[in-house]
This record gives structure tokens, C-alpha cells and sequence, in this order.
């Protein structure tokens, strides 16, 4: 029983489940789930998501991700960056990474895009948050344990101005997670996250606009799980719409754009598990700013988007 709550803390590691945050609204913040979306509209866009999940549980997760990317001078190229930090209870992932993508015009309005990530991401512990069964127990001797480990992500992406699809895999490495010295052999390990996305939007009339998605996520050997979604959208403006998200939650959601660069979206999740009767739901804004819109990309590339 020593080492009881140590044990809980890494045991959602140790049985490889979902380590990568979820993300109410997933069309607007594709970019960090598919490093081949870098580049994909005629402006760079920088994005920030915040993210507080299960609003009155002590130490619940919350996320804070600031990310950027757009299309280089040269046509068919994108690049991009994100840093972020997701903290859960004593545990916290902090890192940045880069994206490189490259785009691939098939047809006069149809598009394919292949992208690399690369970066650093450090996983902490900090003990001060954590109670042992025995207060005299050595297993944490340190405040704060920490780990430094490179993070590879690559990703595909075929879209046009009416759908898209895409299919990436993020944690490609697979690093090992060694607190201690004295840990020769670990079964922490970063593993690999598997993401298909797509959607369609389906004009309504003149100023309306119907936009189905769906996002897939898959970490083995966790259960499949899946966020399905509509929006309706006016004049490209203005958009409510909701989500379910399999074995978690209900999602509502809304934005609008202002003055054709700033984008704001805000997302309410109604929690389905037993975590309902202490959480009182999860909250997630984004705030996006579109810049440097030089029409870059050719006149045949798809209609700027914010998602």
C-alpha cells in the first residue's frame, strides 16, 4: 500500500489509454490533431484553445494550446507551430512543435496534402500534489520528477472548398517515460494516437450552411471512440451547432467572425459517465486571428475557411 496513489497516478500510462487531450471543437482546431492542414488556406491563422474540463473537481484536467501555421511564398508549401500545455491533476505535458506540408492540386478544386511534425515534450510530476499512504515513503524523493522526450506526428489530407477527409498518427516514437535512475525498464510509455477526420458543408439556400463532421480517435489498446457533429453556419459568419462524443460527453456549441480575421468559439460539454454527478460540465474557448492574407496559394486553391 505504500506506493498505492503513485501507482494510480501512472497507471493510465502503464494501461496505455488516451494521453492526448480531446477537443470540442475539432473543425476549428484540426491543425494540432494533422500537421498536413499547415498551410491549406491563402493566410496564416494562429489559434488559441483553452480548454478547462469537468468544471468543480479539484485538479481536473485543462488544456492551453497556441498554435499558427500557413502557406510559405512558394506554392504547395505549408508550415506551422504549436506549444501547449496540458495539465492533469500532479501530472503536467508541456512541449512545442513544428509542421511541415506539402500540397498536391489533383484537380481544379481538389486538393492532397502530406505532413511532418517534429518536437520536444517534457512530462512532470509534481509530488507536493500528491498524498502517499506512508508520509515517510521515499518513492518520490524529489518535489518534481520530470522527463525530456522528442515527439514525431506525420499526417494526409485531401480537401476541397465543399469536404475534406484526413487520417493522422501522432506519439509516433513511442518514447519511454523513466522518472528514476533506477528505472532500467518502464511500462510508461507515450503511445501511438490514430486520427481520422472528416466532413461536408451542404449549402441551405444563399446564406445558409449545413457542415456534418466526425472525428475518429484510436489509441490501442483503449476502446474506440468517436465525435460526431453538425453546424449550421450563416454567411460564413455566424454558427451554432453540437457534437456527441462516444463514452464521454455531449457537446454544444457557437462563434462568429469578426471583421473577416478575429474568430471566437465557445464550447460546453454535458458529461455522460458518472463524472456528471461532481462535474458541473467542461469548458472550451478558441480565439483565432487570421493575418498576412497575401493570396498566396493559386485561384484555384479552396475558399478560406476557419477551420
Amino acid at each position: 500500500m505504500k506506493r498505492f496513489f503513485f501507482f494510480l497516478l501512472l497507471l493510465p500510462l502503464a494501461l496505455s489509454a488516451q494521453q492526448l487531450p480531446h477537443y470540442s471543437q475539432y473543425t476549428l482546431n484540426d491543425y494540432v490533431m494533422n500537421p498536413a492542414i499547415s498551410g491549406k488556406n491563402a493566410f496564416f491563422q494562429g489559434m488559441s484553445a483553452n480548454r478547462y474540463q469537468w468544471g468543480g473537481i479539484t485538479d481536473a484536467p485543462r488544456t492551453y494550446i497556441l498554435s499558427v501555421h500557413g502557406p510559405l511564398k512558394y506554392d504547395h508549401m505549408g508550415v506551422g507551430g504549436q506549444l501547449y500545455t496540458d495539465i492533469v491533476g500532479p501530472t503536467r505535458r508541456t512541449g512545442f512543435s513544428l509542421s511541415y506540408a506539402y500540397h498536391i492540386q489533383l484537380s481544379e478544386n481538389l486538393h492532397w496534402s502530406l505532413g511532418l511534425s517534429a518536437g520536444i515534450m517534457q512530462f512532470m510530476i509534481d509530488a507536493q500534489k500528491i498524498t502517499l499512504h506512508d508520509p515517510g515513503d521515499l518513492t518520490l524523493t524529489n518535489s518534481l520528477q520530470s522527463v525530456l522526450t522528442p515527439d514525431f506526428g506525420a499526417g494526409t489530407y485531401i480537401y476541397s472548398d465543399r469536404f475534406w477527409v484526413g487520417f493522422s498518427a501522432m506519439q509516433l516514437q513511442r518514447n519511454k517515460l523513466r522518472f528514476f535512475d533506477y528505472m532500467s525498464n518502464t511500462t510508461s510509455v507515450m503511445n501511438h494516437h490514430f486520427y481520422g477526420m472528416l466532413g461536408y458543408r451542404q449549402p441551405l439556400g444563399d446564406d445558409f450552411m449545413l457542415e456534418p463532421s466526425a472525428l475518429l480517435k484510436y489509441v490501442k489498446p483503449a476502446p474506440f471512440q468517436f465525435d460526431a457533429g453538425v453546424r449550421l453556419i450563416y454567411k460564413d459568419k455566424v454558427w451554432i451547432g453540437g457534437s456527441y462524443r462516444n463514452l464521454d460527453a455531449i457537446a454544444a456549441y457557437m462563434g462568429f467572425v469578426y471583421r473577416e480575421n478575429l474568430v471566437i468559439g465557445y464550447a460546453y460539454d454535458f458529461t455522460t459517465t458518472n463524472i456528471r454527478n461532481y462535474s458541473t460540465g467542461t469548458h472550451e474557448l478558441v480565439i483565432g486571428v487570421r493575418f498576412n492574407n497575401r493570396g498566396l496559394r493559386s485561384s484555384s486553391a479552396p475558399a478560406p475557411q476557419f477551420n
